[in-house]
């Protein structure tokens, strides 16, 4: 199975292709790429998720491509985080 990585302050003119590239010019498989857009704007929000195939390419990736420069930006990437509680930032107090 495959690991699911953050990567951070990606320049909000990166596409899905670049970023594949980008990873897979290290030597690590990707099965997908998924770029974040703001919900109401459609626009990019400078960041996304890469899943590798496996954990060895992850680990590759992290050491190759954190802090390194992309588009002009320091990238971050480290291994995701699942989401913890339900989020929805749109609630209204109980009264």
């Amino acid at each position: 199975m495959g690991t699911n990585l953050y990567v951070g302050n990606l320049p909000f003119s990166a596409s899905q292709d670049e970023v594949r590239d980008l990873f897979e010019n290290e030597g690590c498989s990707v099965t997908s790429v998924n770029l974040i857009n703001d919900r109401e704007t459609g626009r990019p929000r400078g960041f996304g998720f890469v899943e590798t195939a496996t954990p060895e390419d992850a680990q590759k990736a992290i050491q190759a491509l954190d802090g390194r420069e992309f588009g002009g930006r320091s990238l971050k990437v480290n291994e995701a985080r699942s989401r913890q509680g339900g989020g929805g930032g749109n609630r209204r107090p109980q009264y």
